[in-house]
Protein backbone atom coordinates (compact mmCIF):
# COMPACT_ATOMS: atom_id res chain seq x y z
CA UNK A 1 0.00 0.00 0.00
CA UNK A 2 1.26 3.50 -0.88
CA UNK A 3 1.51 6.14 1.81
CA UNK A 4 -0.44 9.36 1.30
CA UNK A 5 1.61 12.16 -0.27
CA UNK A 6 -0.74 14.92 -1.38
CA UNK A 7 -0.77 18.71 -1.10
CA UNK A 8 -3.18 21.50 -1.98
CA UNK A 9 -1.80 25.02 -1.87
CA UNK A 10 -2.98 28.46 -3.00
CA UNK A 11 -1.02 31.63 -3.49
CA UNK A 12 0.47 33.95 -6.09
CA UNK A 13 3.33 33.47 -8.51
CA UNK A 14 6.35 35.52 -7.44
CA UNK A 15 8.12 35.32 -10.82
CA UNK A 16 7.35 34.35 -14.38
CA UNK A 17 7.43 30.59 -15.10
CA UNK A 18 10.54 29.05 -16.63
CA UNK A 19 10.31 26.15 -19.08
CA UNK A 20 12.95 23.73 -20.32
CA UNK A 21 13.09 20.36 -22.05
CA UNK A 22 14.59 17.08 -20.94
CA UNK A 23 17.03 15.34 -23.31
CA UNK A 24 14.09 13.22 -24.53
CA UNK A 25 12.06 16.37 -25.32
CA UNK A 26 9.61 16.36 -22.39
CA UNK A 27 8.69 19.87 -21.24
CA UNK A 28 9.28 20.84 -17.58
CA UNK A 29 7.93 24.12 -16.19
CA UNK A 30 9.14 25.57 -12.89
CA UNK A 31 6.87 27.93 -10.94
CA UNK A 32 7.68 29.82 -7.75
CA UNK A 33 4.77 30.86 -5.57
CA UNK A 34 4.13 32.59 -2.25
CA UNK A 35 1.37 31.58 0.12
CA UNK A 36 0.35 33.86 3.00
CA UNK A 37 -1.16 33.01 6.36
CA UNK A 38 -2.60 35.50 8.85
CA UNK A 39 -2.75 34.78 12.56
CA UNK A 40 -3.12 36.51 15.93
CA UNK A 41 0.15 36.52 17.83
CA UNK A 42 -1.50 36.73 21.29
CA UNK A 43 -4.84 37.58 22.87
CA UNK A 44 -3.79 41.15 23.82
CA UNK A 45 -2.97 42.11 20.24
CA UNK A 46 -5.77 43.64 18.18
CA UNK A 47 -4.14 43.05 14.80
CA UNK A 48 -2.99 40.08 12.80
CA UNK A 49 0.50 38.97 11.82
CA UNK A 50 1.31 37.89 8.28
CA UNK A 51 3.47 34.86 7.57
CA UNK A 52 4.62 34.21 4.00
CA UNK A 53 6.04 30.94 2.69
CA UNK A 54 7.62 30.31 -0.72
CA UNK A 55 7.31 27.09 -2.71
CA UNK A 56 8.86 25.71 -5.90
CA UNK A 57 6.48 23.84 -8.19
CA UNK A 58 7.39 21.54 -11.05
CA UNK A 59 4.95 20.58 -13.81
CA UNK A 60 5.54 18.16 -16.68
CA UNK A 61 4.52 17.53 -20.31
CA UNK A 62 1.27 19.20 -21.46
CA UNK A 63 0.61 20.68 -18.01
CA UNK A 64 4.05 22.34 -18.19
CA UNK A 65 3.20 23.96 -21.53
CA UNK A 66 -0.13 25.25 -20.22
CA UNK A 67 1.44 26.59 -17.00
CA UNK A 68 4.08 28.41 -19.04
CA UNK A 69 1.43 29.89 -21.34
CA UNK A 70 -0.98 31.02 -18.59
CA UNK A 71 1.34 31.82 -15.70
CA UNK A 72 2.89 35.20 -15.01
CA UNK A 73 4.23 37.03 -11.98
CA UNK A 74 1.45 38.05 -9.58
CA UNK A 75 -1.19 35.68 -10.93
CA UNK A 76 -3.16 33.70 -8.36
CA UNK A 77 -2.76 29.95 -8.55
CA UNK A 78 -4.04 26.79 -6.84
CA UNK A 79 -1.87 23.67 -7.10
CA UNK A 80 -2.72 20.07 -6.27
CA UNK A 81 0.20 17.69 -6.30
CA UNK A 82 2.71 15.72 -4.29
CA UNK A 83 5.91 16.49 -2.44
CA UNK A 84 9.26 15.37 -3.84
CA UNK A 85 12.56 15.54 -2.00
CA UNK A 86 15.83 15.82 -3.90
CA UNK A 87 19.07 14.89 -2.14
CA UNK A 88 22.65 15.59 -3.24
CA UNK A 89 26.10 16.43 -1.93
CA UNK A 90 27.41 19.93 -2.49
CA UNK A 91 30.93 20.53 -3.89
CA UNK A 92 32.31 20.40 -0.35
CA UNK A 93 30.72 16.97 0.23
CA UNK A 94 28.01 18.18 2.62
CA UNK A 95 24.61 16.54 2.19
CA UNK A 96 21.87 18.87 0.92
CA UNK A 97 18.18 18.42 0.23
CA UNK A 98 15.24 20.36 -1.15
CA UNK A 99 11.51 19.65 -1.17
CA UNK A 100 9.44 20.74 -4.17
CA UNK A 101 5.83 20.26 -5.24
CA UNK A 102 5.20 18.17 -8.35
CA UNK A 103 1.91 19.45 -9.79
CA UNK A 104 -0.83 17.07 -10.89
CA UNK A 105 -3.46 19.79 -11.30
CA UNK A 106 -3.14 23.59 -11.60
CA UNK A 107 -5.85 26.25 -11.57
CA UNK A 108 -5.20 29.90 -12.35
CA UNK A 109 -7.37 32.62 -10.85
CA UNK A 110 -9.25 34.88 -13.19
CA UNK A 111 -7.31 37.95 -14.26
CA UNK A 112 -9.02 41.35 -14.06
CA UNK A 113 -8.26 44.45 -16.11
CA UNK A 114 -6.61 47.23 -14.12
CA UNK A 115 -8.53 50.32 -12.97
CA UNK A 116 -11.91 48.89 -13.86
CA UNK A 117 -14.74 47.13 -12.07
CA UNK A 118 -13.51 43.50 -11.79
CA UNK A 119 -17.05 42.13 -11.73
CA UNK A 120 -17.75 43.56 -15.18
CA UNK A 121 -14.41 43.16 -17.00
CA UNK A 122 -13.01 39.66 -16.83
CA UNK A 123 -10.12 39.00 -19.20
CA UNK A 124 -11.11 35.69 -20.80
CA UNK A 125 -8.83 33.40 -22.77
CA UNK A 126 -9.10 33.63 -26.57
CA UNK A 127 -11.16 30.43 -26.78
CA UNK A 128 -13.92 31.96 -24.64
CA UNK A 129 -14.32 35.42 -26.18
CA UNK A 130 -17.84 34.66 -27.42
CA UNK A 131 -20.60 34.68 -24.83
CA UNK A 132 -22.18 31.19 -24.49
CA UNK A 133 -25.82 31.24 -25.54
CA UNK A 134 -27.29 28.64 -23.18
CA UNK A 135 -26.90 27.73 -19.49
CA UNK A 136 -25.14 24.39 -20.13
CA UNK A 137 -22.53 25.97 -22.43
CA UNK A 138 -22.03 28.84 -20.01
CA UNK A 139 -21.53 26.49 -17.04
CA UNK A 140 -19.05 24.39 -19.02
CA UNK A 141 -17.12 27.48 -20.18
CA UNK A 142 -16.99 28.80 -16.60
CA UNK A 143 -15.72 25.47 -15.31
CA UNK A 144 -12.99 25.13 -17.95
CA UNK A 145 -12.05 28.82 -18.14
CA UNK A 146 -9.22 28.83 -15.59
CA UNK A 147 -8.68 25.12 -14.99
CA UNK A 148 -5.64 23.35 -16.35
CA UNK A 149 -5.81 19.61 -15.87
CA UNK A 150 -3.11 17.06 -16.70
Amino acid sequence: MNNLNSILIEGNLVKDPMIRSTPKGTQVCMLRMASSRYYKRDNQSSGFEKEVHYFDIESWARLAELCYAKGKKGRGVRVVGRLKQSRWNDPEGKPRSKVIIVADHVEFRTEFKKDENPAMNISFDEDYNDEPNDEASYAMAEKELERVVF
